[in-house]
Order: structure tokens, then sequence, then C-alpha cells
């Protein structure tokens, strides 16, 4: 019996001892994280008040960071400028003294007292003519209506506490719903709350506020959110739903075994530049399980849904490279002092690569329109220093002239990718390629293993072929342009002449349409210019004043959205013009017959390659 009790007891001392453990282990948690709590209510000046309770803090000084930099843009943006009468106080509320160090930093003195800190922050899309941010990486404030929520230009880190957990508490309207890949554990209507497990992760998701407008689908065990914000109600979720999905799934399809994560979030942002000031910096920042999109409302829906295909193409498959495959200087990223990776070739070059290929590769375009675009990458890169290494050039990528070179990333960039898989599958006599390398290279590493930056081209060089190797060092790390030609002909592809699409306002490989007047901002059909066969038939006339296309209104001011909607059109839409000639107003009416001029260009012509090339294309 007294053994019984004493048993008793001490289940009775060690549930006490397991639940006092259990509450200090809370207290501790609650004490090692930073909590963030962003109030959207009450809007002061158009800026969103932030609030910052910081972890117990041990020393006498203590550094508050906003990134001068984040991951995937490439350029130093500075967004502590849109940090605005940052202070700090201790538990009583008594100020502690700020002293601002640089545009991105604070320094908080008598920090061991620090219980918070508080700031504005103000939005970047209404001023895009006073910054160079790109607008994907920005953010919007309009009070009621939307807040782009990307978290770098809203939420910083203390020196030494990055690694701590966040908990992010968003105080919003009802009306108002916030699109993210993140999970909200709060089940308030009025109030997110969010948690990520370090500084990065908080930077690598962005959230978008809006009146709800969105879609989900899952795509082979994949949920896919589609979120748009249409501020005149445009465009809507449903209506590019179908296209995304094919897209995304044609992507799944492509990538095949390659791990991916569970949840993907579209946060698509649609400027309304023709009416206010409002973002123009168009295209998409990537994030592991999401992409900020930003692209002008005015631009018709096809158009729209085109454009999205190869944006969000190359945001998703980022999740291939750098998000799963990458440097140390990719891991550990410095947002203040950033030391850039070697392999911009790969990070950008290899995506974009596979942004062209799963289209050729899921029948989304035809084998003719894959080489065009690589022809016209071909062109565009040729405009750029053709012998500056390439490893040079991404190591140094922030400072000239480096970063004048940054674009080639997009285009000679995607050759190398094209060049390296051309070679492995003719090595491999079309048994493998690039996307069978990127595979390899992400079991060797991952998302948590990273590579050193120096060991890359022999790691690659092992998983292939000494020639791969060979690429590498003399037209990667070299300065020899690459002989695409040569390439090409692994495959039994040639360069030729061939008839190519053009644009209704171009002949001859020069634009028809220029600005008369830039008092009067008035678009003229420039005089004494050869037209196309289009507009000779629809009765246009060199000299004609433009002042609308399908009866809307262009001038210098929009000049950029005609250039879009011409880009939309398609053989048999019917279209109208309103020009003024010799001082009377004329409308001129007929269908659309989209003009093609003689290019350059590259065709299948060796049939004894004809296996090899659907290897490369179709395997």
């Amino acid at each position: 019996m007294k053994l019984r009790v004493l048993n008793i007891k001490i289940f009775y001392f060690l549930a006490v001892a397991m639940s006092m453990i259990s509450i200090n282990a809370n207290a501790q948690s609650k004490e090692k994280q930073i909590q963030v709590d962003i109030d959207l209510n009450v809007i002061k000046e158009d800026k969103v008040l932030v609030t910052v309770t910081p972890p117990k803090i041990t020393s006498n000084e203590v550094t508050y960071h906003i990134p001068k930099i984040i991951p995937g843009t490439y350029s130093e943006d500075d967004y502590g400028k849109f940090i605005d009468n940052l202070k700090a106080f201790d538990a009583k509320g008594n100020p502690l003294i700020v002293a601002k160090m640089e545009e991105n930093t604070w320094t908080i003195r008598d920090a061991k007292k620090l219980s918070k800190i508080t700031y504005l922050v103000n939005d970047t899309y209404d001023i895009e003519d006073e910054h160079d941010i790109f607008s994907p990486a920005g953010t919007n404030i309009e009070e009621g209506k939307n807040f782009m929520i990307n978290t770098h230009a809203f939420v910083g880190y203390f020196s030494g506490l990055i690694e701590l957990p966040y908990k992010v508490n968003i105080t919003h309207p009802a009306t108002l719903w916030g699109a993210t890949a993140m999970i909200d554990t709060n089940a308030s209507d009025t109030k997110d709350t969010f948690t990520t497990s370090r500084y990065a992760e908080l930077v690598e998701n962005p959230i978008m506020y809006a009146k709800p407008d969105y879609t989900t689908f899952t795509v082979d065990g994949m949920e896919i959110i589609i979120a748009v914000y249409s501020p005149n109600g445009l465009i809507t979720a449903q209506s590019i739903t179908p296209e995304m999905k094919t897209m995304m799934t044609a992507q799944k399809n492509f990538l095949g075994k390659f791990n991916s994560t569970k949840k993907y979030a579209v946060l698509l942002y649609l400027s309304d530049i023709a009416n206010r000031p409002d973002a123009k910096g168009f295209g998409a920042l990537e994030h592991p399980t999401s992409t900020t999109v930003v692209m002008p409302e005015m631009m018709p829906k096809e158009q729209l849904a085109e454009q999205l295909k190869d944006v969000v193409s190359h945001e998703f498959f980022h999740i291939v490279t750098p998000l799963t495959i990458h440097s140390k200087e990719i891991q550990n990223f410095d947002y203040n002092s950033p030391k850039m990776s070697q392999h911009l070739w790969m990070y950008e070059g290899v995506t974009e690569y596979f942004a062209n290929l799963f289209q050729v590769n899921q029948g989304l375009i035809t084998e003719t329109e894959f080489y065009q675009r690589m022809s016209g990458k071909i062109a565009n890169s040729l405009t750029m220093d053709d012998t500056m290494p390439f490893t040079k050039m991404s190591a140094e990528v922030l400072k000239k002239p480096y970063k004048d070179q940054y674009l080639n990333v997009y285009e000679k960039g995607a050759l190398i990718a094209m060049c390296i898989d051309i070679e492995i599958r003719e090595r491999s006599n079309g048994q493998r390629g690039i996307l069978d390398l990127m595979q390899k290279l992400s079991q060797e590493y991952g998302t948590k293993k990273a590579f050193d930056d120096k060991d890359l081209f022999a790691k690659i060089t092992q998983l292939t072929y000494p020639e791969v190797g060979q690429f590498l060092n003399t037209y990667v790390a070299g300065p020899t342009p690459i002989p695409y030609e040569k390439y090409f002909a692994k495959m039994g592809v040639t360069k030729g002449t061939m008839e190519v699409p053009t644009n209704i306002f171009i002949h001859n490989q020069a634009p028809v349409l220029t600005v008369m007047d830039p008092t009067t901002k008035e678009l003229i059909i420039i005089p004494g210019a050869e037209l196309n066969e289009f507009m000779n038939t629809i009765g246009i006339k060199a000299g004609d004043v433009l002042l609308e296309v399908n009866q809307v209104k262009y001038n210098l001011d929009n000049v950029n959205d005609l250039i879009m909607m011409s880009m939309g059109l398609k053989d048999g839409d019917p279209i109208s013009f309103k020009v003024k000639r010799d001082g009377k107003e004329l409308i001129l009416k007929g269908t659309t017959k989209i003009p093609t001029e003689h290019a350059e260009g590259y065709q299948a012509t060796d049939a004894s390659k004809a296996k090899l090339k659907e290897a490369w294309l179709k395997g």
C-alpha cells in the first residue's frame, strides 16, 4: 500500500515537473523569436505602421537592418529609403536613442532595455520615377483596396539574430484577403498570423491583400493558388486559370521526378498605369513557393495569358536553381554586404532555357517557334559584350561595367544552357540532357546543402563528360564567343533564311510609327516611310496622324499600351483606325493580316540527326 502511494506521489511530482518544463520551454520559445505586428487598417500619409518586438537583448547596442539587396534581383536597391521615423522604446514606453548609421541600418543604444521598435513603411509603386526597384520586388499601399507586401521591404533583422524564428501578425480589413503560400494560423477574419523558421524564409514569402479573387487547383500533388488584383476589374483569376493550369501541368510533366514544393502561389498585380502613377516594371520575381507578377491591366486577356506563360514559367523553374541547387553565397545570403556567385549562367540561364524548352517539349509551341526564340536570343546577346567571361560578370554584377551586361543572363545564359544540353545529348546518344544533369546536382546538393563556386565545373564534368567541362572553361569562364552553328549542327539544325511574323507597325525591320511633336504627343506614321502590305491594304498612308486603334485613343503617354496591343493581334482579328490626314479625321476598317519578313533563323535540314533532335526537343 505504501509502495502504491509512493508511486502516485512520484507520478504527481513527475507530472508537475513536466508541466513546468513545458511552460518554461514555451516561455523560452517566445523569448527566442522576433514578433512583428503590421496594421493595414491605419494608413498614415500612404504609409503602414510596423512594430517589431525582439527577444531579450544582452548587449549595450543592437543594430536593425532593412535589406540593401534581396536574392533574385542582382541590384542594390536600398529598401531602407522607404522607412520613416524609426523609434525604439523600453518596456515602460520611454524612448531609447536611435542613430541612423546608413541608408538601411539603425543602431539602438542602451539595448538591454529594448522592448520594441516602430517605424512607417512607404510604398514604391506610385513613386517609381524616384527609384529603380523592379516592380515585382516593390510594394503597394492602397488603403482598403490592395497591399502588395514583399516582406523584405516591411520587415528587417537584428544583427546576430537573423536565424531566429519570426512571428508576423497582420491586422487588416475584413474585406481584404491575404494571398500567400504561408499558412495563416489565426482564425480571425481581420487578423492573420504567420510564422517562419528564420528571416530568410520570411523574405521568400510575399503576401498580397486584396478583395478575394483567386482560384486553386492541384497538379501532381502540388496545390497552386492564382490570386489577382485588377483595380478596374478587367481581369479575374478565373479568366486566366485555364491557361495557367495548362502551362503548370506541362511544367510538372517536363520536370518529372524533380522534387518541388507542395504549395505554390502566383500573386498577380495588374497595374493601372494608364490612369495614375503605378507600377511599370513588368515581369516577375521568384520565390521557393511563390512568384510575384506585375503586368499592365490594359493588356488584352489573350496577350496577358501568353505573357504569363513565359514570365511565370521562368519563375516556376527557379525551383530547380537557385532554390534547390545553389552556392554558399546564395545559401548564406548577406542582405546588406552581399557576395555574388559566379554562376548566373545557371541560376538565370538554365531557368530561362527550361522556360522555352518545356514549351516545345510539351507541344505548347512549335519546333520552328523554338528555333526563332533561340535565334532571337543569339541576336540580342550579340548586342552585348560577347567576350566578357560569364563567371566574372556574375561575381561582379553589382558594379560597372558588369552590371550593364546583366540582361545577357536571359539571352546568352539561356544559350549556354542550350549548348550544354546539346553536348550531353550528343555524347549520351540522346539518352540524357541538361535536365538529367540538374536532377543529379539536386541529389548531390539540394536545398540544405550548398556548393562552393570554384567546385561546380569539376562536379558537372564528373557527372557528365570531359567535353562539357571543356565547354564551361572555354565559353563560360573564358572570353571565347560560342560558335552556335557548330552546336546546332550536332542536332541536324542549320542556319537559313525564312519567313517570320513581325508587327503591323514594322516594315523592313524598322518601326514606321513615331512621335510627331513632343508637345502635342501625337503619334504619326513616318512621312515618306515605305509601309507593309497590311497598312497599304487597309488604307493607312505615310504622314497619317494616328488617333485611335479599335476605339482606344493613343498618344505618347500610352504608346507602350499600343505596342502591347499590337503584339497581341492575330490574323483575322477585326481592326479599325482613326487617323487625321490633311486636317480631316478618317475611319479605316478591315481585318488584321500580320506581316511577315525574311529573316535569318534555324531549321532542321539533316535527316540523319532527326532521332537525336527529337530526343533533344521531345525527350
